[in-house]
């Protein structure tokens, strides 16, 4: 009897501590690692590519605006959105009564004046007999009175009828000029009134393909001389495509004119088709930004180079259908700068310390090279630093070195989406923390240790997101 007690006392006893130990395990108080769980790579060689990245619309490097120069209803419409035309091909007219009225109303006003301008130019031929005459009375009394023939006053009367023949001539001159001055008027306005007339009738600019089509038959429009006016349709060469991107300004700096893109539209992607391009014009100016708060952003554009795209080109009824339309969404990498075969380390390796944290890294008496805030070694900070300073930051990484993470500051150069180069601080071959990124961007701490797992071996605790 005391020995099935004592054995239900131990069997009891063994439960007791295999369920504590599951606990204490579950809670992390035993078999915890000594040290930050970190994932672990060599610095090595490799080809990096930097891209700026991008998403804008697929739009024609040619788009013409047609709008009419006058208004009325449009009476006949010629083309439909997507019908390709010709330069100088017809396009559509706008009723023209009432221009054909006031071209009718301004040719009887040039006729009005011109009739005007012959009646005074006979009025001054009648003036300038009726003055020869009074011109040759006027000497002949002249000449008359110096012989005492005719009194004082028949002379100055024929001098009187001389000097009025001649202001009546000056003034039927003038009053010719200004016939014939309304006339040039008169003419003007006629001009103006063929002009509108013709106006009626819209040819189109250029060749190209109908891209857009804002009216129908019956509609009336308002024309420019008025107004902004109406645009009508657009007309776009679709042989010469672009995709017109905004780019923030941190990163426009980078993008140059002739820098190669690869393009991927929306409406190809379940295709896998990428298509390359080309820089061909960034802004000088930004965006018109919509709020305050809104990001300054820069228009880049990238011609789509044919040559990537000539294989979805097709032909239907002898009319050749590119594979892009204006408006499409789309996707660009430009290319900015390539480097083959640096020394370079995964992207999340490097992180930010402040200065005084590199300054003071390993502590006195240990291993760490002069200069670099190591153990062993002495740093100063730069410049006097008052209380209004605001701490300077540092890029670095955490190299593994006897189970203890040294902080590293580096320099480091272009970079990818995977990868980052380094011009500075550690050599190939260096093992450097990669992960996770908690462990990387908060609680590595120089001389901390370091437990080296891989990306099947993680506690969840260490794959936990840092908390702000």
């Amino acid at each position: 009897m005391k020995n099935n007690r004592l054995l239900y006392s131990l069997l009891a006893l063994v439960v007791v501590l295999i369920v504590g130990f599951a606990v204490a395990k579950k809670q992390g108080w035993v078999g915890k690692p000594v040290g930050t769980e970190v994932l672990v790579e060599n610095a090595g060689p490799a080809n990096i590519t930097e891209k700026v990245s991008a998403s804008g619309k697929v739009q024609p490097e040619t788009e013409v605006k047609i709008s009419p120069d006058v208004s009325g209803e449009i009476i006949a419409l010629y083309v439909q959105e997507g019908d390709s035309v010709k330069k100088g091909q017809l396009l559509l007219r706008i009723r023209p009564d009432n221009y054909q009225a006031q071209v009718n109303l301004q040719s009887a006003q040039v006729g009005t004046q011109r009739a005007n301008v012959g009646q005074a130019d006979a009025r001054l031929q009648q003036l300038m007999a009726t003055a020869k005459q009074t011109e040759f009375t006027y000497r002949r009394n002249a000449s008359l009175y110096k012989q005492k023939v005719i009194s004082q006053s028949d002379y100055e009367a024929s001098q009187a009828a001389y000097n009025a023949s001649q202001e009546e001539i000056n003034s039927a001159r003038q009053s010719i000029r200004a016939a014939q001055s309304t006339v040039t008027a008169a003419s003007a306005s006629l001009e103006e009134a063929r002009k509108n007339l013709n106006k009626t009738t819209i040819y189109a600019p250029v060749s190209g393909t109908v891209s857009k089509l804002n009216v129908k038959k019956g509609e009336r429009v308002v024309g420019t001389t008025q107004m902004a006016g109406t645009e009508i349709m657009r007309i776009a060469n679709l042989n010469n495509m672009e995709v017109r991107v905004s780019v923030n300004e941190n990163e426009v700096t980078n993008v140059n004119l002739g820098d190669s893109a690869e393009v991927e539209v929306d409406a190809y992607a379940s295709r896998n088709e990428k298509f390359r391009g080309i820089v061909t014009n960034i802004a000088n100016t930004a965006k018109d930004a919509l709020t305050a708060e809104a990001v300054t952003e820069f228009e880049v554009r990238i011609r789509l180079l044919p040559e990537s795209y000539r294989h979805l080109v097709r032909v239907v009824k002898g009319q050749t259908i590119v594979p892009f339309r204006p408006g499409m969404t789309a996707s660009v990498d430009v290319i900015t700068e390539r480097k083959p075969h640096v020394l370079s380390v995964p992207l999340f390796a490097v992180t930010t310390r402040s200065d005084s944290a590199v300054a003071t890294a390993g502590g006195p008496g240990g291993g760490g090279p002069p200069g670099m805030g190591r153990a062993g070694g002495t740093a100063t900070l730069v410049g006097p630093k008052t209380s209004t300073d605001k701490p300077a930051i540092q890029e670095v990484v955490f190299v593994v070195k006897d189970g203890r993470a040294v902080l590293t500051p580096v320099k480091t150069g272009i970079t990818d989406s995977k990868n980052i180069e380094i011009l500075g601080g550690v050599t190939a071959g260096t093992p450097v923390v990669t992960g996770p990124f908690r462990a990387v961007a908060k609680e590595l701490k120089d001389g901390g240790r370091v437990v080296i797992k891989d990306a099947k071996t993680l506690s969840k605790e260490a794959l936990a997101e840092p908390k702000p």
